[in-house]
């Protein structure tokens, strides 16, 4: 492997380092050699002009590009493109890439053809001469395959000349571009074959009318806009776009035959990228090579935002012959040549390895001694985003979010604790920073000629908790530094995007994550011509750092050096419409001239400001809460500075957001709002009542929220760093490699419960270890009811008294939530929502089961955290822990209020045991047969014992007596993750809820059929019954869902505040039902365990403690 894998890089080496070592001629390609063009060859002529696009050239069969196989027509432009849908006409000179189209680029430039200069042809062309040369150079560059074309679209760009813009080049006077094109098709794929003939090339770059300088060609490929989710950038390839790489497009190529490149563009292959060809270019007779002596030290470098002009989401190609397999062709430079990356995913900034050196003879011999060779802008790069369920883009989320599928798609969600729009998540109330780069083309004044900057650092510093950014822009020249002094609004999106929110209202960064383009217009009252601002948040990098790219065009008022300005504190309306938010204003700002003769003069001026921000949202989740069509950002404390001796353009400012309101800020008089709180600079405040508030530390710190320090980091994160970093794709906000398992680690550092493979599909449950619990592991398209090990931390402040709080009469739904127990009043069968009160607070466990004893009115419950199984009086009083011993995972608990007894399952020791209710007495009922038991309920009066285990290779629903005997399968068929059991004592019904089925079944035990009484449930975990009602939580809804038997139909959910997941439900009765068992009354004459059976009761001894004081019998 090691030696192929040398051999292959050296072999790449060779191929790259040809055109630049051997002195001798190489075969370049002639004119001549082009394929056939013109109007003798049936040729359409595109129209002579500028940013022309030609009518539809309409396919006799379809042209495959990436996963597309319906390509019937493409388009063809003058600007080096041929597009497979029609070009919008805002696109129709190059700008940024990729586009929104599909686009074939052989050479994408500003062209121009006016005047005759020079001519674009085009056809489709069916004769067996032109589709058996084009079989010929795709045999050459992909010698493995077999290809025999039935047509062939061939484009052709006859000394085509730069658009020159009003600079005029002369170095670009008279010069002509020639280059062809030509796409290939069978029935089953498609190839690109691009022809640059020698002395074909003669200028490298256009004048930009986007950038008003001259910007290098690029070639490329994309696949335009795809997303059922998001509209967003489809998969896109960028092979060149430097100065260097195009100059030695006509000197090098990936197919063996000089100004030859073929590149595979649509087969099953090339669902997430073009495949090059990867064939070295052939040399004279006589040059040698030594593939064993490794003597290269060859470093590659990854292309930054300034290199190519657009921000790829991975730099890498995926090549023929290997999933698993990695590289990058390359066009040489004379002063720079590029070596394939190493096998892997190349993400890292720099990486170094050897490749073997190489011994030419040429004239006379002669060691080529290179001691670093570079990448120049040669590049593979693709994006794929047009799966629309969790399974394949759970890497659009942000790695601190959930993902949650819904019927058109799937939405993105940040879990507890962290804040953003769930693909790019932050910690609640942890500082923030934004770094990018600014260049402007400003007029002061009156003067004619701009002040002109580029690629000036921009900082900002958020103190998010305050509301409060601090924004600088270094290398502003002091012409034009005074004078920016009024444009706060240049930092002051930064304070929006992380405005301190008032309750029901979303700052900037909760709406899109950081992900959103600005364009903004700033008219200066009583003075001509205006200012433009656009902005580009690109979210968040692998530094944790937001990214900004900020440009400034226009004219402003001039401000005499050495003035301040002063600005008011403001309110701003925003607009909210579907991924659309404008808003509009007037302002007003004073400037302090410099003391003069004892006087400093000051002026009040004005200025109108209009913008509107884009961005991506997500549609499919309808249940969640929509944006207030207004919000009212108010900034207060603004502070602008320009320092003339450092250059420096400071911004500062205080931002809340919330509803539409006269006065100021302070009206809600709240210390979160006003920033007083004293909270760390690592903490969130929440507010509450009036003017009380808490501090809490954002995730990774601990403390009091007044001081927070940094925790370290746990096993989980040290484990998913560790493999990233060793994959060299450390970025958490780029997708994880194929074929790569990551560990999922949970909002406070912890294993997740559930683990998933991005690539198989495959999910499973962990312990708190990371390790894979036996019996887990599901199919893809379905993933298990995984149970978190480990508890949040407890969050210093308030103490939370543990106390139960006492019920008030009733019948109460009781469900529990991680670290909580809830009541929620029931009336008839409507739930009481509005007095949902907290019952119970025990912050350090993780409750499961839930089960509720009649007659002394005690809720029981299992902890799988320490673990322990606890119970609490409904009035009042501490909690108390009953069982603490030889307990691996207790799940599903019931009671037997007859017998005065409890059982529970316990997944990880896989059996079932009971004991007295105050935990006396255990004994091991089932302990075979058993992978993944949970829920468990009694039927008191008949002496009956229900339980569910969802092993995943035979889920099943079991019986038995409440002795243990008669154990019996009572449902195998059709059933998935079998969660929730409930029995209603009135109707001898038993019911559960699946998971994997999703539904909601009953049956009466003692007649054969079953009934299905609601299908389409999300993902439902526990179930109670109480009247006509079945009430069940739901993993996907985090609520309650009130279920209705008798119409089967769902017909109420309460959601709780705190949105987290809910696991065991059980109803409080306020009256016990009727009835009695052989052991209700004096213990049924059992010395110790009396366990009822149907008719009778069996008389059982606790393990280990058989003696003379125990007596067993039927």
């Amino acid at each position: 492997m090691l030696a192929s894998s040398s051999r292959i890089r050296a072999a790449w080496t060779r191929a790259l380092l040809l055109p630049l070592l051997l002195a001798g001629p190489v075969g370049c390609l002639s004119r001549q050699e082009l394929f056939p063009f013109g109007p003798g060859q049936g040729d359409l002529e595109l129209e002579d002009g500028d940013d022309l696009v030609s009518p539809a050239l309409e396919l006799s069969g379809a042209l495959r590009f990436y996963d597309r196989s319906d390509i019937d027509s493409v388009y063809v432009t003058t600007n080096g493109i041929i597009a497979t849908s029609e070009p919008p006409a805002k696109e129709s000179h190059p700008g940024l890439f990729p586009p929104t189209f599909g686009a074939v680029a052989p050479f994408l430039a500003d062209l121009d053809t006016t005047d005759g200069l020079g001519k674009v042809y085009y056809r489709e062309d069916l004769s067996p001469s032109i589709t058996q040369r084009a079989a010929e150079c795709v045999h050459r560059g992909f010698p493995e395959i077999s290809f025999q074309p039935s047509s062939a679209v061939v484009v052709t760009w006859e000394s085509v000349a730069p658009y020159q813009g009003p600079s005029r080049d002369p170095d670009q006077k008279g010069k002509r571009n020639t280059f062809q094109a030509v796409l290939a098709s069978s029935d089953s794929s498609s190839y690109a074959i691009f022809l640059y003939p020698e002395d074909g090339l003669q200028f490298h770059t256009t004048f930009s009318k986007k950038e008003n300088n001259q910007v290098p060609a690029v070639v490329a490929f994309s696949q335009g806009s795809v997303g059922f989710l998001w509209k967003s950038n489809g998969a896109y390839n960028i092979f060149a776009n430097d100065r260097e790489s195009i100059e030695n497009l006509a000197k090098s190529s990936n197919s063996g035959q000089q100004g030859v490149w073929v590149f595979e563009i649509g087969s099953p292959v090339t669902t997430n990228g073009v495949v090059p060809a990867d064939v070295i270019l052939g040399t004279e007779d006589g040059a040698e090579y030594d593939d064993e002596d490794e003597d290269y030290d060859l470093a590659t470098t990854r292309l930054g935002l300034e290199d190519v002009g657009t921000t790829p989401f991975s730099y890498k190609a995926l090549r023929r012959g290997g999933a698993d397999t990695y590289s990058v062709p390359s066009v040489l430079s004379p002063r720079r040549a590029a070596t394939e990356r190493p096998l892997g995913p190349p993400t890292e900034r720099t990486r170094s390895f050897q490749l073997a050196v190489e011994t030419f003879h040429q004239q006379q011999p002669q060691v080529i001694d290179v001691d670093e060779v570079e990448e120049t802008g040669v590049v593979f790069s693709y994006n794929t985003d047009s799966r629309q369920t969790c399974a394949n883009n759970r890497h659009q989320c942000s790695v601190h979010a959930e993902c949650r599928d819904y019927a058109t798609g799937f939405c993105c969600s940040c879990v507890a604790g962290y804040t953003g729009n769930g693909r790019q998540c932050v910690a609640e109330g942890s500082p923030q920073r934004v770094n990018g780069k600014v260049k402007g083309r400003i007029f002061v004044g009156s003067s004619q000629v701009p002040i002109v900057f580029e690629n000036t650092d921009l900082h900002s510093y958020v103190v998010m908790n305050h509301g409060r950014s601090y924004t600088a822009i270094s290398t502003i020249p002091e012409t034009v530094g005074y004078s920016l002094l009024p444009l706060a609004p240049v930092g002051g999106i930064i304070g929006w995007m992380f405005a301190v929110e008032q309750d029901g209202f979303k700052n900037g960064f909760s709406i899109t994550g950081g992900e959103f383009t600005r364009q903004a217009e700033v008219t200066f009252v009583g003075h001509p011509g205006n200012l433009v601002i656009k902005q580009r948040f690109s979210g968040i990098d692998e530094h944790g750092h937001l990214t900004i790219d900020t440009e400034l065009e226009g004219r402003v008022p001039q401000i005499p050096f050495g003035s301040s300005v002063h600005i008011e504190p403001y309110t701003e309306l925003y607009h909210y419409s579907t991924s659309v938010i404008t808003s509009s204003s007037t302002r007003e700002y004073t400037v302090t001239e410099p003391e003069r003769d004892g006087a400093s003069p000051s002026r009040i001026y004005t200025y109108q400001w209009r913008q509107t921000i884009t961005f991506q949202e997500c549609v499919h989740d309808d249940s969640r809460p929509a944006l207030p069509s207004t919000q009212q950002l108010s900034v207060d404390s603004v502070f602008v500075l320009y320092n003339q001796e450092e250059k420096i353009l400071r911004y500062a400012l205080s931002n809340s957001i919330g509803p539409v309101r006269e006065g100021s800020p302070d009206a809600l008089q709240n210390p979160c709002y006003l920033g007083t709180h004293g909270c760390d600079t690592n903490a969130a405040c929440r507010p509450g009542p009036r003017t009380q508030f808490t501090c809490e530390c954002s995730i990774g710190f601990r403390g009091d929220g007044r001081t927070c320090y940094e925790v370290e980091k746990t096993r989980c994160q040290h484990e998913r760093e560790h493999i990233l970093g060793a994959a060299g794709a450390a970025d958490p906000q780029r997708p994880i490699p194929p074929g790569l398992f990551v560990p999922e680690c949970d909002a406070h550092g912890h294993y997740a419960p559930t683990q998933c493979h991005g690539s198989t599909g495959y999910c499973w449950c962990v312990d708190r270890d990371g390790r894979e619990v036996e019996g887990t592991r599901t199919r893809p398209g379905m993933t298990p009811p995984c149970l978190s090990t480990v508890a949040p931390p407890i969050h210093q402040g308030p103490a939370v008294p543990t106390a139960v709080i006492p019920l008030p009469p009733g019948t109460h739904l009781l469900f529990a939530q991680t670290g909580k127990i809830e009541r929620l009043p029931l009336e008839g069968n409507t739930m009481r929502k509005t007095e949902a009160k907290a019952f119970l607070h025990v912050p350090a466990k993780v409750i499961i089961g839930l089960a509720f004893d009649c007659v002394d009115k005690m809720v029981y419950w299992t902890d799988i955290t320490e673990p322990s199984i606890g119970r609490a009086s409904l009035h009042g009083g501490e909690p108390t822990t009953i069982i603490r011993q030889d307990l691996g995972s207790p799940e599903g608990i019931a009671v037997d209020h007859l017998g005065r007894n409890i059982f529970w399952t316990d997944s990880n020791l896989d059996r079932i045991e009971v004991a007295k209710l105050d935990g006396t007495q255990r004994r091991v009922l089932f302990e075979t047969d058993l992978v993944n038991p949970r829920g468990i309920v009694t039927d008191s009066v008949r002496g009956n014992l229900y339980w569910t285990d969802w092993n995943r290779d035979n889920p099943k629903i079991e019986t038995s007596y409440m002795d243990g005997t008669n154990r019996r399968i009572l449902v195998q068929d059709d059933l998935g993750l079998p969660n929730g059991l409930t029995f209603d004592v009135f109707s001898s019904q038993l019911c559960w809820v699946d998971a994997g089925t999703n539904r909601a079944e009953c049956l009466n035990p003692s007649q054969p059929s079953r009934r299905k009484a609601l299908e389409g449930l999300q993902y439902p975990f526990a179930v109670t019954s109480y009247g006509k009602n079945l009430y069940f939580t739901d993993w996907k809804m985090n609520s309650v869902v009130a279920l209705d038997l008798a119409i089967s139909k769902e017909t109420d959910a309460f959601q709780p505040h705190k949105q987290t997941r809910l696991y065991g439900i059980t109803t409080a009765l306020s009256q016990c039902p009727r009835g009695h068992n052989y052991c209700s009354v004096n213990n049924g004459g059992c010395t110790h365990l009396c366990l009822a059976t149907p008719g009778s009761r069996t008389c059982r001894c606790p393990d280990n403690t058989l003696g003379v004081d125990c007596i067993e019998r039927k």
